[in-house]
């Protein structure tokens, strides 16, 4: 009755929010699916958009009949993403600020009586995530060419395009991808200030905007309509006539390397790369019949063979086919090829006590401190590690995960980790400062901070005290064994004070003081951030985006992620992008797999799943040394976008740089995010950059591996 009253079959679509302050997570999810049951049984087509609590819980909704995510019906897991956004902050710290900003909706106002880092992270919280149908001009273009000609001339951040398989399945979204040409009318994802700045990628034309110097007065032209008419509405819509338009207009700008219509990835665009005569055709076809059986048992040497024979020119690379031969013995990643894996282990082969986790040399790693009660509701840390093992990164490259917390309870979440690599836990407190110093805090890459107790109905300030403590505990400490950090400095930088130091410090050496420790801390009230720095001057009224914590990445609350409900509501695909940027690649394929309830499958590698390995990641480079630090010396973030594009194929998409740029006596070591700075933006050698970097191919120890142009 209710439901018709609202007129259910008349509306858009309908959106279920989780009370994310519930005692037990569990039953909400329950509630909440049986509500979406109930509403796709009064009117099966109405678009359902739900927030879960629990990802376990998700497998769920794929058993209600009508749920249909071609109909734009979602599902916004609040535990996947949160812990998701925690895992790209170990990566590359901030991120977690930089993208919940980015599907936030919100215009900013910049005021002179603010601090200039203020004004400088606002006007990055003013851009949003947009889809935009790109113009026939960027047919045939490859993705490093378009997101260049986008930045320089029309002031646009292209990050991703959605990619239509040959064989007309699902259109998958496919993030700074290598290789792939752009076929006609593909749909771009873009970070942008509005909707109208990113009209701009479907009214540019070659023919009449070339030479426009400014990007506002990029308008609809005439001769667009005809070309876009052709292409749009005809149903002459092959391949050979959008190639013959695109070559008179782009005057072959699209001629750079062989390679097919635009693939999806790698693995398809080896196989549509049509260009060679039909033999080469016939090649690779077989490679892909001869691929297929070998899902299921061990893979056959003459794939391997053929592989090698094929030449193809783009998917897999030369040593990758040698990796090849010699892992088809081993599994060393799950059956998708998304994450690295490994043979199950009990919980008692990874569990340390202080003196073990003492002896270890544990340096570069992720510290979780995990509060919890041996029966608090499980909270999912697959979802954090998950991330941390995707398979783009080489095996070394994983950082060792150690979580410290209660073992009764990381016993019952072990299931869902039994299969990742490079995991410890030591059974101890996260307040305790033994335990921390056992397990080197000072030395870790990352120190998250987590709560999996049952907020209490009294006071919700209280929600928050251990993590709260935790953190400020962290910041008391002091460490005085760490190897040599201050003589490091060499004589030049005497004036600067120990606080100070880490500016010039290898990133390896750590922290003399905990305050330097990077920590990123989990809230479930949004106002508790006022607690966590003492130095900053928030009102408790301010709101969270707003607050420092939040700005410098060291804060994440779970109600930023209600905005999400919105986005996804007017572009399905955001949500989409933004899954598979933070949860380093789960595919439906994946979640139909963890659904059935036994973990992560082992794979044997082949072909097709070494290929899902070429995909980009997050990643933060630093503009202090190596081969962009020419541009740290005042350089213009322009030069540094077009530099990294060109040469290293990597997509810069912001800052993180000191608050305090002044070499005071009380400088501040803190760094806040800056989202898609503007293009005359002048860069600092303190600087630290968020790129998507590609998959480098060859085991390299942190090189960007040189590519000519």
């Amino acid at each position: 009755i209710d439901l018709g009253r609202v007129k259910v079959h008349e509306a858009d679509a309908c959106l279920v929010l989780a009370n994310k302050y519930c005692q037990d997570p569990d039953a909400e999810d329950a509630a909440n699916i049986m509500r979406v049951i109930s509403i796709k049984n009064y009117s099966d087509d109405i678009r359902v958009i739900i927030q879960l609590m629990q990802y376990h819980n998700k497998a769920y909704l794929l058993n209600i009949p009508s749920w249909d995510w071609k109909q734009g019906d979602d599902v916004i897991c609040l535990a996947e993403l949160k812990l998701g956004f925690i895992a790209q902050s170990c990566l590359a710290p901030g991120f977690s600020t930089m993208m919940a900003n980015l599907f936030a909706m919100r215009s900013f106002k910049t005021s002179p009586d603010m601090a200039a880092w203020q004004n400088d992270y606002l006007q990055g919280t003013g851009c949003e995530m947009y889809t935009e149908t790109l113009s026939p001009t960027f047919t045939g273009m490859s993705f490093s060419q378009a997101s260049e000609l986008c930045f320089v001339k029309l002031k646009l951040l292209l990050l991703a395009i959605e990619v239509k398989p040959d064989d007309g399945g699902d259109s998958k979204i496919s993030i700074n991808p290598r290789g792939a040409k752009i076929p006609a009318n593909t749909v771009g994802f873009f970070i942008a200030q509005s909707a109208e700045e990113v009209k701009r990628a479907w009214f540019y034309c070659k023919a009449c905007h070339e030479d426009v110097k400014d990007e506002n007065q990029i308008k609809k032209c005439k001769c667009k309509n005809f070309v876009g008419g052709l292409m749009i509405h005809s149903v002459l819509k092959s391949q050979e006539i959008s190639a013959q338009i695109t070559k008179g207009k782009t005057n072959g700008v699209a001629n750079t390397k062989p390679g097919g219509p635009g693939g999806v990835g790698p693995a398809q665009s080896s196989l549509a790369s049509g260009n060679k005569g039909p033999n080469a055709l016939k090649k690779n076809v077989s490679v892909k019949e001869d691929g297929k059986p070998s899902m299921n048992g061990r893979p056959t040497n003459k794939a391997a063979v053929q592989q090698k024979s094929a030449k193809m020119e783009v998917g897999i690379a030369d040593d990758q086919a040698k990796d090849f031969d010699f892992e088809k013995t081993e599994m060393k990643y799950d059956s998708t090829g998304m994450f690295h894996w490994t043979p199950a282990r009990a919980i008692e082969d990874c569990i340390l006590d202080r003196n073990q986790a003492a002896m270890t040399v544990l340096n570069g790693h992720v510290v979780v401190c995990l509060f919890a009660d041996p029966d608090s509701p499980l909270i999912g840390l697959r979802n954090l590690v998950m991330p941390l093992r995707a398979s783009n990164f080489h095996y070394h490259e994983l950082k060792h995960v150690v979580i410290v917390g209660s073992v009764d309870y990381i016993r019952r979440e072990w299931k869902t980790l039994q299969n990742l690599p490079k995991i410890s836990v030591l059974n101890g407190s996260p307040l305790s400062r033994a335990d921390l110093r056992a397990v080197n805090v000072n030395l870790c890459d990352m120190c998250v901070i987590l709560s999996a107790k049952v907020p209490s109905n009294d006071d919700p300030t209280l929600a928050d005290k251990e993590a709260i403590l935790a953190s400020l505990n962290i910041k008391a400490m002091t460490f005085d064994d760490t190897i040599g950090v201050l003589n490091q400095n060499g004589g030049a930088n005497d004036s600067l004070s120990p606080l100070g130091s880490p500016i010039v410090l290898q990133r390896k050496q750590g922290s003399v003081y905990g305050a330097n420790v990077p920590m990123i801390t989990e809230l479930v009230n949004d106002s508790n951030v006022q607690f966590l720095d003492q130095d900053d001057d928030d009102d408790p009224d301010t709101e969270l985006y707003l607050t420092q914590p939040f700005a410098c990445g060291t804060a994440f609350a779970v109600s930023v992620l209600d905005s999400l409900m919105s986005t996804t509501y007017f572009n399905q695909n955001a949500l989409t992008l933004i899954r598979s940027l933070i949860t380093g690649g789960a595919t439906p394929e994946l979640e139909l797999i963890l659904a059935e309830g036994a973990g992560l499958r082992g794979g044997y590698s082949t072909p097709e799943t070494l290929s899902n390995r070429d995909r980009c990641r997050v990643g933060q480079i630093s503009l202090s040394e190596g081969p962009l630090s020419s541009f740290g010396e005042g350089g213009k973030y322009i030069d540094l976008f077009v530099a990294a594009l060109r040469n290293y194929g990597m997509l810069c998409i912001g800052l993180y740089r000191f608050r305090d740029t002044a070499n005071a006596f009380d400088a501040s070591s803190k760094r806040y995010v800056i989202t898609n700075p503007p293009t005359d933006f002048a860069l600092l050698p303190s600087d630290q950059v968020y790129v998507l970097q590609p998959f480098e191919r060859q085991q390299s120890r942190f090189s960007f591996s040189e590519t000519t142009v």
